[in-house]
């Protein structure tokens, strides 16, 4: 059985969107997606998205296996990218620019902007140390500076869940950061049950920061929108943000505000289709 395919990208965090609304079950299995996520004997991608039926009364749902093949509850540049996937599969006919989205991290809500950007309502983020979840802090408190050991040494940490799980440390210089040996050390810490994205962030003023991230389920990657939305919350709890500030990642640069009026966490950034294709 032939399955179509489009691939797109959000600042260079790539994926493989299938169009899946004819079943409420994703049409390949993990072990398929790793397949395909195989940047040498398969198609390449951080992961395959899946875009079903919706739920409670939302427009679809999103799936997404990552490239080693688990299943995260969300991903901010895919949910992006999904967006601007259902504006290709609706055409013309479409009667919004925006769709309420069912994910296990919560309704997303992506809307399609007039100069191409996709700007995302990636709603209140979750700050207690059971809801990313976290033991580090056992009293059940927001996880703020907090000292944890890994690798031989004391970062100071703040934990938020954006829809799934966030460690975020600020450092002096993010290019020096060895994350192929620091990130799965983080991702597989004990006190992370769940294990962890993890963010190192260099804060160049308070309305500028840049981000490199390791991603629970697919290691280095040029983007992380949840992560960066993450990173903001950490910025402004830590007092070293502003609540509307870019975040410049490997791929590129992300606008995330931290909505004073609502407490909601606003997203904006590219998303763009590379090629489409046919999977045997």
């Amino acid at each position: 059985m032939a399955i179509e395919f489009t691939k797109y990208h959000g600042l260079g965090n790539d994926f493989i969107l299938i169009d899946n609304r004819s079943s409420s079950e994703p049409v390949i299995t993990p072990e398929q997606a790793v397949k395909l996520c195989d940047r040498h004997f398969g198609i390449g991608a951080d992961g395959v998205i899946f875009a079903l039926p919706g739920e409670n009364g939302t427009d679809y749902t999103m799936r997404i296996f990552n490239s080693d093949g688990s299943e995260p509850e969300m991903c901010g540049n895919g949910i992006r990218c999904l967006g601007a996937f259902l504006a290709d599969l609706e055409g013309d006919a479409k009667k919004s620019d925006q769709y309420r989205i069912h994910t296990l991290g919560g309704v997303m809500t992506p809307q399609l902007m007039p100069d191409g950007q996709v700007k995302v309502d990636m709603g209140i983020p979750r700050l207690l140390a059971g809801e990313i979840p976290t033991t580090i802090n056992p009293a059940n408190e927001k996880v703020i500076n907090q000292p944890l050991e890994v690798a031989g040494k004391t970062w100071d940490v703040t934990c938020v869940n954006m829809g799934n799980p966030h460690c975020i440390t600020f450092v002096e210089d993010v290019a020096t950061i060895p994350l192929e040996v620091i990130g799965p050390q983080f991702e597989h810490h004990p006190v992370f049950p769940q294990r962890i994205n993890t963010e190192f962030i260099q804060v160049v003023r308070p309305d500028y920061v840049k981000m490199r991230v390791w991603e629970r389920g697919a290691g280095i990657t040029l983007a992380c929108g949840t992560g960066a939305c993450a990173s903001l919350v950490a910025g402004v709890l830590t007092q070293r943000c502003d609540r509307k500030a870019t975040v410049e990642l490997p791929g590129g640069p992300l606008l995330i505000e931290w909505s004073q009026i609502d407490q909601r966490l606003y997203m904006t950034g590219p998303a763009e289709r590379v090629f489409t294709g046919k999977i045997d």
